[in-house]
């Protein structure tokens, strides 16, 4: 998620591919699991897990060092070449409803589609965590979001996110934005990492 050669590519993602720092989502999970300790009890699912031939599954390589059991993590991801165990785009899957949590950094361009089918996705009480840049809030576009499925929290990264080998950053301020099903406050909370 890089705010430079974005892609309105649909089908492939190959230039929206990024690969999310393994660090930093493990610094936003020890933080976010001292609020909801239970968020990661069941099953979980990244749907756009990435992962190649040089890059881990940054989600689910996160969740392991958190102690999240490797059989209670399913990945997919529309890129033929991932590392996900299903390859399949999430915004056409049937899901059975049984994810305690949906977490994943999607690409910019079908975020939004991807939060919406992950908040009837996801199970009753269950968590919708998404990385998404901290100017996300703003925008008519997603004023109805806003309005009907405020999230319950933003853990605003306060150094910039590299997603290139090189360790390059970009001029965006990112955040992990939580959602709880059913569950959409007057306000957000947030919380600086």
């Amino acid at each position: 998620m890089s705010s430079t050669n974005r892609s309105n590519s649909r089908k492939l993602h190959i230039a929206d591919y990024y690969v999310t720092p393994i660090h930093t989502i493990v610094e936003f999970l020890n933080e976010f699991i001292k609020h909801e300790p239970n968020a990661f009890k069941g099953k979980v699912l990244d749907p756009c897990a990435g992962g190649d031939s040089k890059h881990l599954m940054s989600y689910p390589e996160a969740l392991k060092q958190i102690g999240v059991r490797n059989n209670n993590i399913i990945t997919m991801d529309i890129r033929e070449d991932s590392l996900a165990f299903t390859k399949g785009d999430y915004l056409n899957y049937k899901c059975d409803g049984i994810y305690q949590t949906i977490i994943t950094n999607p690409p910019f361009n079908i975020a939004r589609d991807i939060i919406d089918k992950a908040l009837i996705d996801v199970k009753d009480n269950g968590f919708v965590i998404m990385l998404l840049r901290l100017n996300y809030f703003g925008g008519k576009l997603r004023e109805d979001l806003w309005k009907s499925h405020m999230p319950k929290y933003a853990f605003v990264h306060n150094k910039r996110l590299s997603f290139t080998d090189n360790g390059k950053t970009d001029s965006i301020e990112y955040m992990h934005c939580v959602w709880q099903k059913g569950y959409y406050p007057e306000f957000c909370q947030l919380k600086v990492i």
